[in-house]
């Protein structure tokens, strides 16, 4: 079979999957469930990752098969892309939990460190946090909810737009504008 009526046969495949076609479904995961578990595991280094990373990638298609659209890309393109960024979230995740899990562990050092002669450091770092707080309340209620999701919550974009049904787009740019406002509100300050 010829790459154009492969093709065609997989946009077929993803229409049929549209309308709920769970045969369909299986033939399109029987032809790039390999190709997407081998560019998740390259990315992830780890094959329970990568299986996760896999099953999540075909809920998304099971779930957005209506929304694909061949005039903006190959099915195997649009499938890869998905995989990928799955995959370029769970690294980010996991880096932030890391660097997250090493901030908690360097205040909890510091914390250890202080006694009664670093009192006034003591307190000026509360009164950071304070006005760190303070400035997260001036946010709008979408943006505090997106940027505490993000930074202590741990959650990639992706997630976060999961968890609140919103397009991953929204999410992104409440986040911007938050972090935006933010810089205003405590810029130098700090």
């Amino acid at each position: 079979m010829d790459s154009s009526a492969a093709q065609l046969e997989e946009i077929e495949l993803l229409r049929r999957i549209g309308r709920g076609d769970r045969a369909s479904f299986e033939q399109f995961y029987d032809r790039f469930s390999r190709v997407l578990f081998s560019i998740a595991f390259r990315l992830l280094r780890n094959e329970q990752a990568a299986e996760d990373v896999l099953q999540e990638v075909f809920v998304q298609i099971w779930k957005k098969a209506p929304l694909y659209d061949p005039a903006r890309g190959k099915p195997m393109t649009w499938v890869v892309t998905l995989t990928r960024h799955r995959a370029i979230d769970i690294i980010r995740s996991t880096q932030r939990r890391s660097q997250l899990h090493e901030d908690v562990k360097l205040e909890t050092d510091v914390g250890e460190k202080f006694d009664d002669h670093d009192s006034f450091s003591a307190v000026a770092s509360g009164e950071r946090h304070e006005f760190v707080r303070e400035a997260l309340r001036k946010l709008s209620d979408e943006q505090r909810q997106a940027l505490e999701l993000a930074f202590f919550g741990s959650l990639t974009q992706a997630e976060i737009a999961e968890q609140l049904d919103l397009p991953l787009g929204t999410v992104k740019a409440r986040i911007r504008r938050g972090m935006m406002k933010l810089r205003g509100l405590i810029g130098p300050r700090l």
